[in-house]
């Protein structure tokens, strides 16, 4: 089985982002890769600039150290595939990306998720996100941040979310990396575990394609 990591336009990605990951929404988007397998398109990884401004050159991450930072945003795959494919194409897209560079992400718990793509690619799990809420609008939409909920409409539900779980992965050499570790303002704890659940996209790109597994929920805020 021949695979490849490369970079991919954001027309490329979008499909996947909005068809296939449920969260039915565009993110931020600085920088996507896509799996190819045997020259066609079997998934897509994404990243883009934190939302919580608070991430912005690592100010909320590190004592004094300013580092570009990013988010992974969107991670999906095609069902079937081996159980290395997974692990083997976050390594690659993070490879790809700026250097030095730290990117955080999140697993959310509330979809089943404890981050174990990240504790396979060794990121440092530095704990729960502040806990938030999801709004459910007049017109069935549902939101999870709290800022522009006004321009969404009638709210008729409010939802309390476990928070979610936080990893951070410093991309750089060596002496880089070290620095990073040193400049670490956050906490450096032992992985959470769980059963993680599997998602039926329920709209496939392609007919061949029965089911995605659905790796990250990555919220669009996090203080």
């Amino acid at each position: 089985m021949i695979r490849e990591v490369k970079q991919i336009t954001y027309q490329e990605a979008k499909p996947w982002i909005l068809k296939k990951h449920y969260a039915k929404r565009i993110p931020s988007i600085s920088y996507v890769f896509g799996l190819y397998i045997e020259d066609k398109l079997s998934g897509v990884c994404s990243f883009g600039y934190p939302p919580n401004y608070n991430y912005n050159n690592g100010k909320c991450i590190f004592y004094t150290l300013q580092i570009l930072t990013l988010e992974l945003n969107r991670l999906i795959i095609n069902d079937g595939l081996p159980k290395n494919t997974l692990s083997q194409f976050v390594a690659n897209s993070l490879k790809l990306l700026p250097s030095p560079s730290v990117i955080v992400s999140y697993a959310d718990p509330n979809n089943g998720h404890h981050g174990y793509i990240y504790q396979a690619t060794n990121w440092i799990y530095t704990g729960p996100s502040t806990p938030k809420h999801r709004y459910t609008f007049a017109n069935g939409e549902t939101f999870d941040i709290r800022r522009g909920i006004d321009k969404k409409g009638e709210i008729v539900k409010i939802e309390k979310l476990l928070p979610t779980y936080r990893y951070l992965f410093f991309n750089g050499d060596k002496r880089q990396i070290k620095q990073m570790k040193r400049e670490l303002k956050m906490n450096n704890l032992p992985y959470p575990k769980g059963d993680n659940q599997r998602y039926d996209s329920g709209d496939d790109l392609w007919p061949t394609i029965a089911q995605i597994v659905h790796i990250i929920y990555a919220v669009e805020y996090h203080k």
